[in-house]
């Protein structure tokens, strides 16, 4: 009989126990709790505040980029306002190229540059080909000349160039392109005699 006294003793310190570690986890429970519905309200203020702050964002670096074109639409207005006045043409085309520079070094401090591309060899990624020329004292697939300039932005190809790319005839394409020649030629003196 000693056995079951000794159970019942047990079992209100082992429901002391377990009271205690309900008691723990009750707690902790709760604390991850409060800290879950902090998180959330936080993430929630978050994605309030993100697009608010990437339009901020946006119109901070225009309002900086126009600003920084600003002085060479001054001096383009300046240059048209006294190109009536100007005695010279020289004068006209060599403001003109100012603010052409100008302009093309505020786009160099935002991280634009220009595409090489006369002289170059032709590169799909950089350039688009408009029309081919034949000019036998160059290389073979060397930008001849360029329709438009192309930019890059930190890198990236954001306008091709648009370029004039030669392309030299083989050997064998030059005597067919020779041969064609020939063959319309006698076929005009034929249709020419055969007329007379």
């Amino acid at each position: 009989m000693s056995k079951p006294k000794q159970e019942r003793q047990k079992k209100p310190e082992e429901m002391e126990k377990l009271q205690q570690k309900i008691d723990e986890l009750q707690k902790e429970k709760d604390e991850l709790f409060g800290k879950l519905q902090r998180v959330a309200a936080d993430y929630e203020n978050f994605q309030k505040r993100a697009p608010k702050q990437i339009a901020e964002a946006i119109a901070y670096e225009k309002e900086r980029i126009i600003k920084a074109l600003l002085p060479a639409l001054d001096n383009l207005e300046h240059t048209l306002t006294n190109a009536q006045s100007a005695e010279d043409v020289d004068v006209f085309v060599k403001g003109i190229r100012i603010i052409h520079d100008q302009m093309l070094d505020t786009l160099r401090t935002h991280g634009v540059e220009q595409i090489k591309a006369v002289g170059e060899k032709f590169d799909p990624a950089l350039h688009e080909a408009m029309t081919q020329k034949a000019e036998p004292d160059k290389e073979d697939n060397i930008v001849l000349e360029e329709f438009q300039a192309g930019y890059k932005l930190n890198g990236r190809v954001i306008r091709p160039s648009r370029v004039i790319v030669n392309k030299t005839l083989s050997e064998q394409q030059a005597a067919r392109q020779e041969e064609k020649t020939d063959l319309q030629q006698s076929t005009d003196e034929y249709e020419t005699t055969g007329t007379e």
